[in-house]
């Protein structure tokens, strides 16, 4: 199953903000449509009035398997009704980072930067899913989609802060922090 983000002129979420963390930024486009199919279609034709990103779940990389039975315990799943506020952020990571083997970056993301002990705090007020698009031939290597109620976005911003604090983010080359709402349809 693949997840499609495209950004356009309609779709179930409306663009808040596009903002570069750190390389080149996205054009900002007025909503965001996510889709998920069986299939990935045709590359879209470079155009300045959409851009589509995709990625497919896939197992846990650097989680061990208490990390795992933590996770599984507090985390909550996407689509709730309370959770109106979402961010997409797109990851490209450095050769450097693909240059570490497995064990090296299971290092870097757990043991020094404390990717998921420290996360679980932000659980279960937001959820989260990671997309993978390395291997697809995308701009990005990862995309994050994160799924929150407006009262926690505080909370989200002090748990993407802390994680671009961390020295796996120093791998970071390109990240993008789009920022949306649910589109509300009035009877």
């Amino acid at each position: 199953m693949f997840r499609t983000f495209r950004g356009g002129h309609s779709g179930g979420w409306r663009v808040i903000s596009i903002a570069p963390v750190t390389g080149e930024p996205l054009p900002f486009m007025p909503a965001l449509s996510v889709t998920d199919s069986e299939a990935v279609s045709l590359p879209l034709v470079p155009s300045r009035n959409a851009w589509r990103l995709v990625g497919a779940p896939s197992n846990l990389r650097y989680t061990e398997r208490p990390e795992k039975q933590q996770l599984t315990a507090v985390q909550a799943g996407l689509g709730r009704v309370e959770a109106t506020s979402a961010a997409l952020i797109p990851i490209r990571k450095s050769q450097a980072w693909w240059d570490l083997t497995q064990e090296e970056r299971r290092k870097i993301f757990e043991d020094k930067s404390h990717h998921i002990a420290s996360s679980l705090r932000f659980l279960p007020a937001i959820a989260r899913q990671l997309y993978h698009c390395r291997d697809l031939g995308e701009p990005f290597d990862f995309l994050t989609w994160f799924e929150f109620a407006p009262a926690h976005a505080s909370l989200f911003e002090e748990l993407v802060a802390m994680l671009r604090e961390t020295e796996e983010w120093s791998y970071v080359e390109r990240e993008v922090d789009v920022r949306v709402v649910k589109e509300v349809l009035s009877a």
